[in-house]
C-alpha cells in the first residue's frame, strides 16, 4: 500500500511540473519591455544545405539576451522564418520564436505564396 501511494504521489508531481513551460520557452512571449535594436552580424560565408538564422533578443524572462546567429540545416519544403518581436495595440510586445514553415519548393528561401516562381529549376 506505502508503494502505490509513493508512486502516485511521484507521478502527480511529475506530471504537474511538466505542464508549466517558462516563458522564456514559450512560442510567443508578450512582454512590456521593448527591445533594444538589433546588432549588426557579420555573416560567416554561405554553407551549402544551410540557411542563416540571423541573432535575435530573446526575452529570459528578467531582461533582453542577444541570440548570436547561426547557420541550421536546411529543410526539404521548408524555409525559415526569423524570430520577429511587434509592437501591440496596448504598447506591449510581442516576439514569436524562430520556425520551420512550410513552402518553398525551389529553395530559394521565399515563401511559395510570395514567390512569382515557385517551381523555379534555374533559382541560382
Amino acid at each position: 500500500m506505502k508503494k502505490l501511494i509513493i508512486a502516485t504521489l511521484l507521478a502527480g508531481s511529475l506530471g504537474g511540473g511538466l505542464a508549466i513551460a517558462p516563458a522564456a520557452l514559450a512560442d510567443v512571449v508578450v512582454i512590456r519591455t521593448a527591445p533594444p535594436p538589433a546588432r549588426e552580424e557579420v555573416i560567416p560565408p554561405a554553407r551549402h544545405g544551410f540557411v542563416w538564422a540571423p541573432g535575435y533578443w530573446r526575452w529570459n524572462g528578467h531582461r533582453h539576451i542577444w541570440v548570436n546567429g547561426q547557420y541550421i540545416r536546411a529543410r526539404h519544403g521548408y524555409h525559415w522564418r526569423e524570430p520577429a518581436w511587434a509592437q501591440m495595440d496596448n504598447g506591449r510586445w510581442r516576439m514569436e520564436r524562430g520556425r520551420w514553415e512550410r513552402g518553398d519548393r525551389d529553395h530559394d528561401g521565399v515563401p511559395n505564396r510570395l514567390d512569382e516562381h515557385p517551381n523555379n529549376p534555374n533559382r541560382y
